[in-house]
């Protein structure tokens, strides 16, 4: 990457404060970027760095304090601004590469234009991929699964018969989508298998991190919706409905037949029970153990999930526990003694 200022401040829609002929050429942090990079601040912890920092420019909000003469782009955003500059600067045109000789396309199967299917992987019967939809090495398609357009499959990722990917969607390696969800029945002291006939449904412009394991329905369909994007070893059973812009962070785990709401975020190993329901803008603090529905709008935390204020009264006091248990022990023996 190579731009001016004044071209980059137009492509982020700031307000620039230098030279406006300025070029920068590469983007580093604050305290490692020279006069030819640029630099950004979404963290104002990070704002007594800006007095040594030597970029030729710096992202900071419209109402950042910076030092005197100090080059700067004010954007609503630094960090959004930021990925935006890294996906101008890293982005390649597309090459299709055609069918690996070493690929395998069965009869059936539907390819759409300008594909890349690389050495390895496998396209079942009746199995759809659209149009520039790309897979990598070892990259196992089911029969009559559909992959839509502009969609990437990473190494090694696994998609089960029948199940349903949409456009722009980026599938990380090691995920497996459509494999059995976990349906039991007692049958004496054994565990008769209930048939899992169900799909998965993956909407548009969803992005599943490495080693995700998305479960097929017993019936119908396990459903991520438009948007929704998770970390790696994200767990989601049978029947579960996530909503548009989820996130899910790495090594969530969210059991059969629960309802997700739009916009949720589950931080770092949460959990939840079966058949519950999390509402829209809900926020799982990390660890959580989910056991009943979460209202919208409601950030919960520990284990089992209370509110986070609530919880974070209950910590202090656990800390507390000790002390408060000498103390106990103590007014006990007085009264004894008495």
């Amino acid at each position: 990457m190579e731009i001016s200022l004044a071209e980059l401040a137009a492509l982020l829609g700031g307000q620039l404060e230098a030279p406006p002929e300025r070029r920068v050429s590469g983007v580093k942090g604050l305290e490692q970027a020279g006069p030819t990079d640029l630099a950004f601040l979404a963290n104002p912890r990070y704002a007594r760095l800006l007095a040594s920092c030597q970029a030729g420019a710096i992202l900071v909000k419209p109402d950042q304090q910076v030092p005197e003469g100090l080059p700067v782009i004010r954007v609503a955003d630094p960090y959004l601004a930021f990925a935006k500059v890294l996906t101008f600067a890293t982005a390649q045109p597309y090459r299709a590469l055609g069918v690996h000789p070493r690929a395998v396309v069965e009869e059936g199967a539907t390819l759409g234009a300008e594909v890349s299917i690389h050495a390895l992987a496998y396209v079942g019967p009746g199995a759809t991929l659209g149009d520039r939809g790309v897979l990598h090495p070892n990259v196992y398609v089911g029969p009559g699964v559909s992959i839509g357009d502009d969609s990437v499959l990473h190494p090694g990722v696994v998609v089960y018969h029948g199940c349903r990917i949409g456009k722009r969607c980026i599938i990380h390696g090691g995920t497996v989508i459509g494999a059995d969800g976990f349906g039991f029945v007692p049958d004496g002291d054994r565990h008769f298998k209930i048939p899992q006939v169900g799909i998965v449904q993956i909407d548009d412009d969803v992005e599943l991190g490495a080693l995700n394991t998305i479960d097929r329905a017993a019936t119908d369909r396990t459903w991520i919706q438009s948007g929704v994007k998770t970390d790696d070893h994200v767990h989601i059973a049978h029947n579960c409905v996530v909503g548009e812009n989820t996130l899910l962070v790495a090594q969530v785990g969210i059991s059969g037949s629960t309802k997700v709401g739009r916009n949720v975020i589950m931080a770092g190993q949460a959990g939840s029970s079966g058949h519950l329901t999390i509402g829209d803008r809900a926020v799982i603090g990390p660890q959580s153990g989910l056991a009943k529905d979460v209202a919208p709008g409601a950030t919960v935390t520990g284990t089992p999930a209370m509110p986070h204020q609530l919880w974070l009264r209950t910590r202090k006091l656990i800390e507390r526990l000790p002390e408060l248990f000498e103390r106990v022990r103590s007014l006990e023996q007085t009264r004894d003694d008495k």
